[in-house]
């Protein structure tokens, strides 16, 4: 996985976090599932590109 990858996708990751938190502090329940989302999003991609790397070696 390249490094601008692993930036891009913990980048996500922490905005979900984000997005999930406000929700919560907001009792906006729609921003806090679109935070989950963005965060399962994140894991997702991470665990295709460990795929992609454990096939080029």
């Amino acid at each position: 996985m390249g490094i601008g990858d692993k930036i891009d996708n913990a980048g996500e990751k922490f905005q979900g976090k984000a997005k999930e938190s406000t929700g919560k502090a907001t009792d906006d329940e729609s921003l806090e599932a679109e935070g989950k989302g963005d965060q399962s999003k994140a894991d997702l991609k991470n665990a295709g590109e460990k795929v992609k790397d454990a096939f080029k070696h």
